[in-house]
């Protein structure tokens, strides 16, 4: 085993551990375990999520493109958009807000349309604080809705907004008191445990730490994570270093691991198109060759022509 690889748990914040823990098929059982962890008491269980496609465009070729992490719909409408954010970006609430926008605007009907909306939730992980919040460092969730300045009621519940500062959820083992605690301490600590915790022993759990063990990978999941974890170490000790050294050269290294985190996912959706080209145009050419086997056996169903005319007239 590499030395990157020496702990027994995948990390989660890598883009491969985020989308092999919460955005594969055999593990949606976690995330919708999760969500509802996030919406108890807030909103209805999610029972069933089906992936969406994660990346959208505007109304107009002028629209700017937005690439979501995870993209979701519940069985009843509800759209989800969750995120992993590894660094701290200048706009980041302007950069959620705008994403939101995405999945309203799809749900416009063509015709007549009553502008009847399913709700959307914006979810984003943070392996960051945000700077207005320093002074509270017990305050690691937000939940966000679109409320009255003067009474505080919620105006319109059908935009949300939950974000999760990891770094200032300290909780440790003997301290979680909820659900969501177990989540929350499992995401942040997964690499620095050897075995399943004792209170996460249940289905939900054990499907995330199986799913999450290193030992199960694949030589070519290997090989991908290993590739993802060594940009979220680099991210991260740059980020580390920019901390204590505010200089022009950090902060430039700093757009160059952002602009490479957007080129893999550039690269992930050109990947994606090209494999439905190929698998489009072999649709094509199987249907093509199927078209000409039943041409031909058409022909050699058909009667032979007598252009000779027949044997009493050629006998004449």
């Amino acid at each position: 085993m590499s030395e990157a690889l020496t702990e027994r748990y995948i990390n989660f914040f890598t883009d491969f551990g985020f989308k092999r823990l919460f955005g594969s098929e055999p593990t949606k059982i976690c995330l919708i375990d999760f969500l509802n962890s996030l919406l108890e008491g807030l909103e209805s269980p999610i029972k069933e999520l089906s992936f969406r496609d994660t990346e959208h465009l505007g109304v107009s070729a002028l629209d700017r493109k937005a690439i979501f992490d995870l993209y979701c719909e519940s069985e009843s409408g509800e759209k989800f958009i969750i995120e992993l954010q590894k660094a701290k970006q200048k706009y980041f609430k302007d950069r959620s807000l705008f994403y939101s926008t995405f999945p309203i605007q799809e749900q416009a009907a063509r015709g007549e349309w009553d502008f009847r909306l399913k709700a959307v939730y914006a979810i984003g992980i943070l392996d960051f604080e945000f700077d207005e919040d320093k002074d509270t460092p017990d305050k690691y969730l937000y939940n966000v809705k679109l409320t009255d300045i003067e009474t505080h009621k919620v105006f319109h519940d059908k935009l949300s907004f939950i974000y999760i500062t990891m770094p200032k959820f300290n909780k440790k083992l003997a301290e979680l008191s909820s659900h969501q605690d177990k989540w929350l301490f499992a995401l942040k600590n997964l690499t620095q445990l050897k075995n399943v915790p004792d209170g996460f022993r249940n289905e939900v759990f054990l499907s995330f730490f199986k799913a999450a063990e290193v030992a199960k990978l694949k030589p070519v999941e290997r090989r991908a994570y290993e590739q993802s974890l060594k940009y979220y170490r680099d991210m991260k000790n740059i980020i580390d270093t920019a901390v204590e050294k505010e200089t022009d050269a950090l902060r430039e290294a700093m757009t160059l691991a952002l602009n490479e985190e957007r080129r893999q996912k550039e690269d992930e959706r050109r990947q994606k198109e090209e494999s439905q080209q190929r698998e489009e145009e072999e649709r094509r050419q199987k249907e093509e060759a199927f078209k000409r086997i039943a041409e031909l056996e058409a022909q050699l169903e058909k009667p032979p022509t007598n252009r000779g005319g027949s044997p009493e007239q050629q006998d004449v």
